[in-house]
């Protein structure tokens, strides 16, 4: 049976405010992965096709999963969050949120407006971002087998978006829901994709690794 399963990398490096110094698991976020791994071999779980974005976060977190000779595939990469919103505070002076809460009012106005064209310079178009994220899921609709691929959470968010028509404000509060290497899975119904689970989290349910549940 044909199943996609989107998983979000391990914690990143929370204190950072660039791009490449966000890049780098924490020493948490490889424990998490490494957690996971082990919890989809005990449960007996096979991928046929395997795969991770080309960002150093994405090979770190499948090293330690365990999963060997992934595909690396770019269309998976993270949009470049810190760059667009440098460039949104620059331009239109709102500022980055220093608090999760805040980030609930920041996220839809900054998709906002790089949806629209309104943030000069960005690494990529909103629209290019949404095409070579979907394109991505077509691929991997046509495989023979489960596939699994390691990512981060705004492609899961956009994965979301395309298969649920959201709004980009529900994709903003998708996006800042989606926790450090949980799981999402759909299933290809005839053409389309059709979710069965989100943002789970079965290698962290224990009481003795509630610690370990991150966000950012």
């Amino acid at each position: 049976m044909s199943q996609i399963t989107l998983v979000r990398h391990g914690q990143a490096n929370t204190a950072a405010r660039d791009e490449v110094s966000y890049d780098q698991l924490s020493e948490l976020g490889a424990r998490q992965a490494g957690w996971l791994g082990a919890h989809l071999g005990d449960a007996g779980e096979v991928f046929a096709h395997s795969y991770r974005g080309g960002l150093h976060r994405h090979r770190q977190t499948a090293d330690a999963m365990g999963i060997e000779g992934a595909e690396t595939d770019a269309r998976f990469d993270e949009m470049e969050f810190f760059t667009i919103a440098q460039l949104f505070e620059a331009q239109h002076g709102v500022a980055i949120p220093d608090t999760r809460e805040d980030f609930v009012q920041f996220m839809p106005r900054m998709l906002a407006a790089w949806q629209a064209d309104e943030i000069a310079e960005t690494p990529e178009s909103f629209a290019d971002f949404e095409t070579r994220v979907g394109a991505g899921l077509r691929d991997l609709m046509q495989n023979d087998g489960r596939s699994i691929v390691i990512t981060s959470g705004g492609v899961i968010g956009m994965a979301m978006r395309i298969t649920l028509g959201l709004s980009l404000e529900a994709m903003a509060r998708v996006c800042l829901a989606i926790e450090n290497t949980s799981l999402s899975r759909w299933l290809p119904l005839e053409g389309h994709l059709a979710l069965t689970q989100f943002n789970a989290l079965p290698h962290l349910e224990g009481p003795d690794r509630q610690f370990a549940r991150t966000h950012l």
